[in-house]
């Protein structure tokens, strides 16, 4: 007998369970989408928790939070509506907190209202296996694509969140307890994701220059705030540096000559990810070059402008404990936050409010395409920007090649030039 063409409408009229009893009787024994042990009773929770168990080790800390935010965001969409369900909030709160974290819950010291709030989802939580129902895939999917204030979220991030999602069902049809992909069978528009940078958050090199000129006034003289991360700015602007290698750029790795160019050996990144995400604890995870294999370095000439801001970095500050060239007035690794504050200040300072109110060097990060964007304008070889920066050549050519802030206007003038001598009358249509 057949699986019959009404169950995907019994299954969203009726719920998964009559669908999944259903499936169950009517296929034979080894075949169907539950693979050859047939439907499995694993819950969506207990699935979940053990999928970041065993994707934990050897990933970066980054990956592991990420990996925890989208599995938060599916786990609430797979509760079924049970009496004492804690408020939106509390359960995000709770599961991103303790639920995909190692070790796991019950290794650790919990609340015990948090651990009622975990006992609650346990309970809750509905079959892997009702991700074949399609209005629950749909469910789900839709709760990857939304904020957590309900507003859509940006394509990158649903995209990747959703990503997440395939690789976790992948490795559940890996181990038995799926016989297909439940998302195949759901027609799901797949937003499209912005591969070029915006080219309004382009700075050119001379809002650059006031950039880091109005950081070094931020904040007071004594304390220095703003002056402290002066050089760190100016490495993601004239180096083309990611913030997490900036941040752990050392002096032994550079070569600052009193003229002319340097260079800087890159080997490590230190990106925040919270002190649960990280083997050692701390804020920061301690990685090697981004899409990059471990011990690999990087060689990134440094320009004049920036080896002498470097320069006078080390002589009013020093170097942190380990060597690196920034860091807080403890010597601690920069932060995200104080970095922000700190950008967002200079911002309002250098800008004219016209300019201030764009996304015209909204983030610290719009530097670093503000610098591949200037190197590609200035004639550089796509092949060699791309060596520096890290990146691919393809990658670079969709994402980087944005004109800087009113070199149109420039290029305007050219053509205008151009058409204007030919405009003249002595000018013949013959030459």
């Amino acid at each position: 007998m057949g699986r019959g063409p009404g169950l995907v409408e019994v299954a969203g009229e009726f719920g998964a369970e009559l669908a999944r009893a259903l499936r169950a009787s009517l296929l034979p024994a080894g075949q169907g989408a539950y693979g050859p042990r047939g439907p499995s009773e694993l819950s969506w929770y207990a699935f979940a928790t053990g999928y970041a168990r065993d994707h934990w080790v050897g990933r970066a800390a980054t990956t592991r939070n990420g990996t925890s935010e989208a599995l938060t965001l599916v786990t609430r969409a797979m509760l079924w509506e049970m009496p004492g369900r804690p408020a939106e909030a509390v359960l995000h709160r709770v599961l991103r907190s303790w639920a995909f974290v190692v070790p796991g819950p019950e290794a650790r010291e919990i609340p015990p209202q948090d651990r009622l709030v975990l006992a609650w989802v346990a309970k809750a939580s509905r079959p892997l296996i009702d991700l074949h129902d399609p209005a629950v895939a749909r469910a789900v999917l839709e709760a990857l694509s939304v904020k957590r204030d309900g507003k859509p979220a940006a394509p990158y991030t649903s995209g990747r969140k959703r990503r997440i999602l395939v690789n976790a069902l992948f490795y559940a049809m890996e181990q038995g307890e799926l016989g297909s992909n439940p998302l195949d069978r759901v027609r799901w528009r797949v937003p499209k994701q912005a591969r070029a940078v915006d080219p309004r958050v382009v700075v050119n090199p001379l809002q650059a220059q006031n950039l880091l000129g109005a950081l070094s006034y931020v904040g007071g003289f004594k304390r220095a705030r703003g002056r402290r991360l002066v050089g760190l700015f100016a490495g993601m602007y004239y180096a083309g540096l990611r913030p997490e290698e900036a941040v752990a750029v050392t002096l032994p790795d550079c070569t600052l000559p009193t003229s002319g160019w340097g260079r800087l050996v890159l080997h490590r990144a230190r990106p925040q990810a919270g002190k649960k995400w990280t083997d050692s604890g701390e804020m920061h995870d301690d990685r090697g070059l981004k899409s990059r294999p471990p011990g690999d370095v990087r060689i990134v000439p440094l320009p004049p402008s920036l080896v002498s801001i470097w320069r006078d970095s080390v002589q009013t500050f020093g170097t942190a404990p380990d060597g690196r060239l920034f860091f807080t007035e403890r010597g601690t690794l920069l932060g995200y936050t104080t970095c922000h504050r700190a950008w967002n200040e200079a911002r309002e300072l250098a800008l004219p409010p016209e300019l201030a109110a764009t996304p015209l060097g909204k983030r610290p990060y719009d530097l670093r395409h503000s610098a591949l964007s200037t190197w590609l304008a200035a004639g550089a070889d796509p092949a060699e920007v791309a060596q520096r920066a890290g990146n691919s050549v393809e990658v670079l050519l969709t994402r980087y090649a944005k004109c800087l802030y009113d070199r149109q206007s420039l290029t305007n003038q050219r053509i205008e030039h151009l058409l204007d001598a030919y405009d003249s009358p002595s000018t013949s249509c013959d030459g």
